[in-house]
Order: structure tokens, then sequence, then C-alpha cells
């Protein structure tokens, strides 16, 4: 879909900001640019809608080369989301929204029926059309962003670090969001992070940028966590490679375990409910859990660490069980409700018996 061919980007008297970047972009996937400020995975993105114009090389959409493709034209084509969402100002959501729509001449009352309809697509709802952007969170106005650069339904989206500069549980949302959009979407996406636990979250595939322009590795997550190419990947990913792969291993055979519960009187003090022999979880009557109740009963009720999802890796049972004060992470099904709870020992005896049978498969 997206082609660079020996694309460079040199400003007068510095070294390369890019150098000779050759790599192809699959259609309908996630790409993620990854890597150290000054690494020129941002100037890389914005060369693709000629918001800057590379020194040597060629970049195709599609088979076009972009430099034949009006700057105009081009960028109206493709979504572009930056880090501060960019919404102007002095305009509602609504026409912020609708803006490349009437860019295209769109009828403005056809404009702002999509711009509705796009809202309730991010999230938001279609009530928001008719605040400004300053009455808006910093998520919100991020959510308003991609509205935005989805109104003219572009095949391509780019990103921009669109998500560095909210709080991480916003940015988390925002993560969760985007690989929703994605799987009902199917855009085309160059995403752009500093960030190597959002890259594997969100990218299909990766490409590490490393200092002075250069491709140092593009590959899949997995690939990238599991074999990085040389010291500079494996330094930049960090030491704590091994536990993020296991994001890319299913939690399936962990075992889970039944445990104490009390359901939750709100008219009785914590201190008062369940058995005081060890920890007990408390749930609501819906049998969601709450947190912990201590063997002491000294303290209300603790907070009870992460939660293990039904359908999630081996990373998120040993978090749960690792972030836990009872040492037992609590397991939920899709509902939120108690499934039981996982012990590190035991997902650690899974990821062990897993690396055996790879290494007899090898």
């Amino acid at each position: 879909m997206i082609e660079f061919k020996g694309v460079s980007k040199t400003y007068q008297g510095n070294p390369p900001a890019v150098d000779g970047l050759s790599m192809g972009i699959e259609r309908g996937k996630i790409t993620v640019f990854v890597g150290p400020s000054g690494c020129g995975k941002t100037t890389s993105l914005r060369m693709i809608n000629r918001m800057v114009e590379p020194s040597g090389g060629a970049i195709t959409v599609d088979g076009r080369d972009v430099s034949t493709v009006p700057a105009a034209a081009l960028r109206r084509s493709m979504g572009y989301v930056m880090q501060s969402a960019g919404l102007l100002p002095h305009r509602t959501v609504n026409d912020n929204v609708a803006t490349v729509l009437r860019l295209n001449r769109v009828p403005r009352s056809q404009a702002r029926r999509r711009a509705a309809e796009l809202l309730e697509v991010v999230g938001l709802s279609a009530a928001m059309g008719k605040r400004y952007p300053a009455q808006l969170s910093g998520g919100q106005q991020q959510r308003v962003g991609v509205a935005r650069a989805l109104a003219a339904d572009p095949p391509v989206l780019l990103m921009d670090e669109p998500f560095s500069a909210v709080d991480p549980v916003v940015r988390a949302e925002l993560q969760q969001e985007l690989l929703r959009l994605q799987r009902d979407l199917a855009k085309t996406i160059v995403f752009v992070t500093h960030d190597i636990d959002e890259a594997t979250l969100l990218g299909d595939k990766v490409a590490v940028f490393a200092t002075g322009g250069r491709l140092a590795q593009y590959a899949s997550p997995e690939e990238i966590l599991r074999a990085p190419v040389d010291d500079f990947v494996a330094a930049f990913v960090g030491r704590d490679r091994g536990f993020r792969h296991l994001s890319f291993s299913s939690g399936a055979g962990v075992p889970i375990r039944p445990v104490d519960t009390v359901v939750l009187d709100p008219a009785l003090p914590h201190s008062m409910a369940g058995n005081s022999d060890g920890w007990t979880l408390a749930v609501d009557a819906r049998n969601r859990p709450m947190g912990w109740l201590p063997p002491a009963r000294a303290t209300g009720l603790v907070p009870g660490g992460s939660l293990f999802r039904d359908g999630e890796s081996l990373r998120g049972a040993l978090d749960a069980a690792l972030s836990s004060p009872a040492g037992l992470g609590v397991a939920v099904d899709d509902d939120g409700a108690l499934r039981g709870v996982v012990t590190a020992a035991e997902v650690l005896a899974v990821i062990e018996a897993g690396r055996q049978l790879r290494e007899g498969g090898a």
C-alpha cells in the first residue's frame, strides 16, 4: 500500500534526519514507527503526506508517487491526527469534525450529519457536537481529532504521537478505542510513538528507528521482543522484554482456583465482614470483585491490583498475581464477574512448560 524506496531527508548542514529508508507498509494494518527523540520517525510519517518533502528517494501509495499529487489534495485524501488534537477553538465540535468534508465541497447539512455519526463511532455522544474544544477533556479532544481524521473515509490514517499528551488512564482507553475502530474499519494506519509498550500493543508491525534516521528493525512486535537484531534495539526495547513478550502467549492454560469470598454489606464496617483466618475477596451482589479484606482486619478494604480477564495473555495473568496484596490474581469473565484466582507460581509453571515445548520442537 505505502512504499518507501531509498527515502532520505537532510537539512542543510546537518546529518541525515532520515537515511535511505526502504520499507513497505501493508494495507489494512497498523504499522508503528517507534524510537528515541530525533530518530526520524515523525519526519518519515510527514513525508507520506508531503508535510515534509524528501531530499531523495520516492514514496508511493498504491503504486503512485506522492510527489506527482498536489500536496493539498494528497493531504485531504489521508486522515491526520496529531499530539495536541489541533482543533479549531472558535468552531464547534461538529464543525471541527466536518472540516475536511467542507474542504471537499460536501454540503454543510450533510457534513454535519456525518460529523454526528462519527462522534458515536469514536465513543462520544452526538450531543457533544454543539460544544467547543475548551469544554472538552483532553481525552475527548483526542477522540474528536480521530473523528475529524475519519470524516472523509480515507484509506490511510497518519497518527503522530496522538495519545502522548493525556494521562495514563485516558491513554489506555484511547489505545483500546483505536484497536476497536481498526477491527471495524480496517484502515491503513501509520502510528508514531516513543513508547515501546504502546508500539507492541497497537502494531501489527513495528519499525524501530535508530538515531540518525536509520531503520534498525522492522518486524512483528513478537519478533522484536523475542529476537532484537542488535544491541541498539535490545537496549531500546528494555531489559524486561521477556515480560513484555508474554503478551503474545495465551493465558488460557493457567489454572484458576476457588477463593474465599464475602458479599460486602455496605451497612457493616469492612473489618467485620468475612473470615478472619486469611485474605478474603469482597464481591458485590453481582459477584464482581471489590477488593481484599486482610487477615487481621486491622484495615478496611484493600485494592486488589489488576484483573486477569478472560482471553488475556500470560502477561496479564502474571501481572494480576504480582500486583495483588493477597498474592492471588483475580480472574474475571467478560462481564467482570469473578471466575477465581491465579497464583504467580502456577503462571510461571505454564511459562516454563511452554518454553520446554518450544525447545523440544526445535
